[in-house]
């Protein structure tokens, strides 16, 4: 097959895709592509456009394409472009969790859906977010600003701290995310409550519950760790009645996306003292408004949809697409197969 890297790729990672024996021929030029913001930069600044020649030669190369490797900017408005031109193209990798909802906002032909298979970087991004669950739960049960205004006053002070161990967290969706949280969970010495579409037993987990049991499981949690993707069906499940049940003393996550939290309850929880702390990597709308409280809120652990991204992602992305091209030239079903029907 013959590859097209429409992402930017460090040299030694374009020869381990050339190395693959499914791989004939790589396309890859970096001029034709934005200019990484920072490592691992998948987007690129927002004004990067290319020329007339650079465009030409750009298409010359999707004409030519069996399979993709990103696409600019990640924008579902670029994929489209990138299909209808590269009438070859069977087999396109995603760099993000999120590809699902690109491929359904590119409003793809159903001829193109049906030539081409979806995979995402689920699971790429997993040990990253589950990390910053933990940094952000730690950060507020043992009151690192505490810490830091201690330190600043050189009050020698005794207190007590929070801890982890022997506390539960519930984990709303066991995918690769959710299991990482749940593995770092009984390190801690947590105990798991797993929120997923059945109550089937899962491995990782001393309980399951329904989503539709979602308000009971909170209410027994400590913690909460949210990673659903965004759906139709999950828009809205984490909703006011599910976030009331939550303990005064309970920590909130969410590091899946902001359509599933209601944020307007989530946010008069956590000012009125109904809610210890929160730990957000993704919000609604994105980016925030400079003007939301959550920037400086003093229980609010936040950071911009960046706990994901690692110096090791692009490694990990070719890792992915290095075993999906070989499944796919096998005949073999693809890991994280976009589902064309919910769209993750």
């Amino acid at each position: 097959m013959i590859v097209m890297i429409s992402s930017p790729l460090e040299p030694e990672l374009v020869e381990r895709v050339r190395a693959l024996p499914a791989v004939r021929e790589v396309l890859y030029d970096p001029a034709l592509l934005p200019k990484a913001r920072y490592p691992n930069d998948h987007i690129g600044p927002a004004d990067f456009a290319l020329d007339a020649i650079g465009q030409a030669r750009w298409n010359e190369m999707l004409l030519r394409a069996n399979a993709l490797i990103g696409y600019p900017h990640e924008s579902p408005a670029e994929l489209a472009r990138a299909l209808e031109i590269g009438r070859d193209v069977r087999f396109v990798q995603g760099t993000s969790a999120g590809m699902g909802a690109h491929v359904r906002s590119a409003h793809l032909s159903p001829e193109i859906l049906e030539r081409v298979r979806f995979a995402t970087a689920a699971g790429v991004h997993g040990g990253m977010l589950a990390e910053f669950v933990f940094f952000g739960l730690l950060s507020l049960r043992k009151d690192a600003r505490r810490l830091a205004a201690v330190r600043a006053n050189r009050a020698w002070e005794h207190y007590a701290m929070g801890e982890l161990d022997g506390s539960t967290i519930a984990i709303v969706g066991m995918g690769q995310i959710g299991c990482a949280i749940a593995t770092r969970a009984r390190a801690f010495g947590m105990r798991v409550i797993a929120v997923a579409r059945t109550n089937a037993r899962h491995a990782l987990a001393d309980e399951t519950y329904a989503t539709t049991d979602i308000a009971a499981a909170f209410a027994r949690a400590d913690a909460v760790a949210v990673t659903l993707p965004a759906t139709d069906a999950t828009r809205g499940l984490v909703g006011e009645r599910a976030l009331a049940a939550l303990k005064p003393s309970a920590i909130f996550a969410n590091v899946g996306r902001g359509t599933v939290v209601d944020q307007a309850a989530l946010l008069a929880m956590l000012r009125d003292g109904r809610l210890a702390g929160a730990v957000l990597d993704v919000v609604d709308p994105e980016p925030l408004p400079p003007d939301h409280p959550f920037w400086t809120m003093e229980n609010v652990v936040f950071a911009p949809h960046t706990a994901a991204l690692s110096m090791h992602e692009n490694e990990r992305i070719v890792a992915l697409f290095c075993e999906n091209l070989t499944r796919f030239a096998a005949g073999e079903p693809l890991r994280n197969a976009v589902n064309l029907e919910e769209y993750y």
